[in-house]
């Protein structure tokens, strides 16, 4: 089970895990790897497991920053279509780097209904993958990867996405799934 901070780097003076060193393996999850198991604190400071969704299908998806245009853009597009995605036994989990606060005020903004998920020392973002060296705007630098991966009722990987777009993706997702009708 990954928790926060547990098996990683102490994050740096400004809050960020200290450069990768050629040494730090790249995690990149694929179909039929198990997802790695994670207990994280919710908006409100709750803690919610992984393993507590066995038996349902799961979206898990890592964003880099709350309330920011892109962010907000796939977060409203989760909530547009959590009726459908719910309907098909699928639930959704997001996850940021994000302080507990920060994500109550944004899912409040956005009358979000979905549970999101705290990893400031981005342990969870690295187990899967979804923190690491990306180039932006020309620039290398380390950060949140847009990731999004589809669960099965096990816990299997059945989709691992890196590096997805914040517009159109949960359609995206909807279609490949086979949910759109």
């Amino acid at each position: 089970m990954v928790r926060q901070g547990v098996g990683f780097a102490a994050l740096d003076a400004s809050g960020y895990l200290p450069a990768m060193t050629e040494t730090a393996a790249v995690v990149r999850l694929t179909s039929g790897d198990t997802a790695p198991d994670f207990t994280l604190p919710d908006a409100d400071g709750n803690e919610v497991s992984l393993s507590s969704y066995r038996g349902r299908r799961v979206v898990v998806y890592f964003y880099p920053a709350a309330s920011t245009p892109g962010c907000t853009k796939q977060a409203c597009d989760f909530r547009d279509n959590l009726a459908l995605l719910d309907d098909a036994g699928i639930d959704v989990l997001g996850i940021s780097p994000d302080k507990p606060a920060k994500l109550a005020k944004f899912r409040d903004n956005e009358k979000l209904t979905f549970p999101l998920l705290s990893d400031p020392e981005r342990a969870v973002l690295a187990a899967y993958g979804a923190y690491g060296e990306k180039t932006l705007y020309g620039k290398k630098t380390l950060g949140v990867i847009r990731s999004t991966f589809v669960l099965d009722p096990d816990g299997k990987i059945e989709k691992a996405l890196y590096n997805v777009k914040a517009t159109g993706h949960v359609a995206k997702i909807i279609r490949d799934l086979g949910l759109a009708g």
